[in-house]
């Protein structure tokens, strides 16, 4: 794939899951791929698995390693890493915090970084795994909701804003994945999210497919589309919906 090919390619949150998964597939395509996690021994793992160099740490302060080892450029920057916080609106701020720390900031800071060189040269590519959540909602995870949603608004504005000047930007929103953060979902993850779960290699697919095609929404569950659509055009008819999938959770031992 010429987009992919020998680009310069940073995945965060790439120890496992969806990361490693699309880690995997941009060196099977033919790219240099820094991998980035948390946890180093996971970011090596994934890194010597892949012919990659694994850049452990913060999500947040990865870019200027990342291009180092990269020779000086980063092509195609894939803002994953992210955490799956649920709670009310009653969860501690602490977990508000993180979360929009994780899910929404470290985007801004990677982007804030990344576009002066790209908007420069006239290209770059961001992708955000966002989460049907940015789309839609999620039951029972306030903090992982509001903030994926300002993921894909953030996301939005980046590729409104700078098309014109070679920005590509992606963002993924997958609805259940079987990853780790699926399993610690518990009941609520198998009452909404696992009938329907796919792999996290196709995700990868999907995205890949979606940079083929020059795609700025991926959904690696086709069926989102139409409830994006039915909660823009009957939002009461889909807050009913979600309030009564909302009270079986309720009522699930």
């Amino acid at each position: 794939m010429g987009a992919v090919q020998g680009a310069g390619v940073v995945v965060t949150g790439a120890g496992g899951g969806i990361g490693a998964a699309l880690a995997r597939r941009f060196a099977a395509e033919g790219a240099r791929v820094v991998v980035n996690d948390l946890d180093a021994d996971k970011a090596k793992a994934v890194a010597d698995e892949i012919g990659g160099t694994a850049v452990p740490g913060d999500a947040s302060a990865v870019v200027a390693e990342a291009r180092n080892a990269l020779g000086g450029t980063v092509d195609v920057y894939c803002a994953n890493a992210g955490v799956g916080s649920g709670g009310t609106e009653a969860a501690d701020e602490k977990v508000w915090a993180l979360a929009w720390d994780v899910n929404v900031m470290a985007h801004v800071r990677a982007a804030h970084q990344l576009l002066p060189a790209w908007l420069e040269r006239g290209s770059g590519r961001f992708v955000s795994t966002v989460s049907a959540a940015g789309l839609l909602t999620m039951i029972g995870a306030a903090p992982y909701s509001v903030t994926k949603h300002g993921a894909y608004a953030f996301a939005e504005w980046l590729s409104l804003t700078y098309r014109h000047r070679g920005l590509k930007v992606h963002a993924i929103c997958p609805q259940g994945v079987r990853t780790d953060m699926l399993t610690a979902t518990g009941r609520l993850g198998e009452l909404v999210l696992a009938p329907t779960a796919i792999d996290p290699e196709d995700v990868a697919e999907a995205l890949l497919k979606g940079i083929e095609e020059d795609r700025f929404l991926i959904l690696p569950h086709p069926e989102a589309a139409e409830y994006y659509q039915a909660r823009a055009t009957d939002p009461e008819r889909w807050l009913a919906n979600m309030n009564r999938v909302q009270q079986k959770w309720e009522a699930t031992p």
